[in-house]
């Protein structure tokens, strides 16, 4: 027998059952003898722990510094130690069924691991190594610096990645945020003497801050954590001033050329907020609502309606000390134009007018069951708790959220979308070519153009 369609059910589609309530694990937050805090939490479905030792530091925290700096540190502390060589720690992570990856971006240093929660003491025991003692061997150097030439080659010739640096030096100005990647010439110009420099200042326990999520009993792996990380001393380096980014009036379109190409790049920005703010809420649901969903308004008008492209979106990138809005889409050489008008339609049909309760409902329901999924796993669990913690958020962020988000109102969602979808001032990147786009592109700003090495062109 065949199944009946959704048309065929009485009543249409079936409502949706009562949100379920999140049951959260035990967690303990206690500070070692060395100062700074560890996190834990207890999720025994799985014999195994997830974890990351967090620094506040990242790319932005170095005055002065070659772009990258601190990431490039990252990559190359997973590489050895005083006690081991990079050969030594793949055979021992081998050995104890671990995963360990290091990695910084503009606010952070990360190292994270996971592995079998039976093997948490010498797990714990190799994060700490790489924290303090790591030795950066020359041969590992040139290595991983040789990889990322290559990987900033390649970069340059990915349309999304030169959308991406133009539009937060556009957004950013002289502000550290404005660093998305270094140039080929700056990492060969990087210097083994540099990368210690950045290791010293930024791996310190001061600004550090450890998160475990899995099978364990916490007092046991604290004490385990109290024996490593405990001893560890170091000094907290100098807060940094930071330039005000700069205050964009107006619209302007920045044309990146490539030659040839078939298709165009758009992003289009403006900066925000980030989640301290008392509007993030507000801001994180508008943002659904207008691009940052499927079922959103943007995807049904230039996807499902226009047929201009397959996946436009919207995002919220919020940073320490700023953030920012964007609005991403890879279309025909020939509807650039219209698609941009059609995303400045819907930017001010947010801005103008609240949203049907019908709307709110489904952007409350695709939010709280993101949140809800996004716990269902360690890595999950880990990934909020270390935005509280580096956020530095309420200590009841996680347990409200979903709450604070079912009682936002079509009017929060207007004012939001008022104050910070800045139509009238967005940024519009273009990365295209020059010959086929930049009549289109005259039509929403003066245009200035720029080679896919960032030089500025000739108008």
């Amino acid at each position: 027998m065949a199944t009946p369609s959704v048309s065929e059910i009485p009543g249409g589609v079936p409502p949706l059952s009562a949100e379920r309530p999140v049951h959260w694990p035990k967690r303990t937050r206690a500070r070692l003898s060395s100062g700074f805090e560890v996190i834990l939490a207890e999720s025994r479905r799985v014999p195994k722990l997830t974890g990351e030792l967090v620094f506040r530091a990242g790319n932005a925290a170095l005055p002065g510094a070659t772009p990258g700096l601190a990431a490039m540190a990252a990559r190359v502390v997973r590489t050895g130690t005083s006690r081991r060589s990079s050969r030594q720690i793949e055979d021992d992570l081998r050995r104890i069924g671990a995963d360990l990856s290091s990695g910084a971006n503009a606010d952070t240093t990360t190292i994270s691991f996971a592995g079998l929660s039976e093997h948490s003491r010498p797990l714990l025991a190799l994060v700490g190594e790489l924290a303090r003692e790591a030795s950066f061997a020359e041969p590992e150097f040139e290595r991983e610096r040789r990889l990322r030439l290559e990987e900033v080659r390649n970069d340059r010739a990915t349309p999304g990645f030169l959308a991406a640096e133009r539009l937060r030096k556009v957004l950013y100005g002289a502000h550290p945020y404005s660093q998305y990647a270094p140039t080929e010439q700056q990492v060969q110009e990087y210097r083994r003497e540099e990368l210690l420099a950045v290791y010293r200042r930024n791996y310190s326990p001061a600004h550090a801050v450890l998160l475990l999520v899995g099978d364990f009993e916490a007092q046991a792996v604290l004490a385990q954590a109290e024996e490593i990380f405990g001893p560890w001393r170091g000094e907290t380096p100098a807060a940094r001033e930071f330039p005000a980014p700069p205050q964009l009036r107006g619209r302007r379109v920045h044309l990146v050329h490539v030659p040839g190409a078939v298709q165009t790049q758009i992003l289009a920005g403006c900066l925000a907020i980030n989640r301290k703010h008392p509007d993030w809420l507000k801001l994180v649901l508008a943002n659904a609502v207008f691009g940052g969903a499927f079922n959103s308004r943007l995807v049904m008008n230039i996807r499902e309606a226009k047929g201009y492209t397959y996946s436009p979106r919207s995002t919220l990138t919020p940073l320490r000390r700023a953030g920012h809005f964007t609005v991403f889409a890879a279309v025909r050489n020939d509807v650039v134009a219209a698609t941009l008008t059609e995303i400045f339609y819907e930017l001010d049909r947010m801005r103008s007018l609240p949203i049907p309760e019908s709307e709110l409902a489904d952007g409350q329901n695709y939010l709280s069951g993101l949140f809800s999924l996004g716990l269902g796993s360690q890595e999950g669990l880990l990934g909020q708790l270390s935005t509280v913690a580096i956020d530095e958020l309420p200590g009841d962020y996680l347990e409200t959220y979903r709450g604070k988000m079912r009682a936002l109102a079509p009017e929060d969602v207007l004012a939001a979308s008022r104050d910070y979808f800045g139509s009238g001032n967005l940024q519009i990147v273009l990365v295209g070519d020059r010959a086929q786009i930049a009549q289109q592109a005259a039509l929403f700003g003066e245009v200035d153009f720029y080679d896919a090495q960032g030089a500025k062109l000739p108008g």
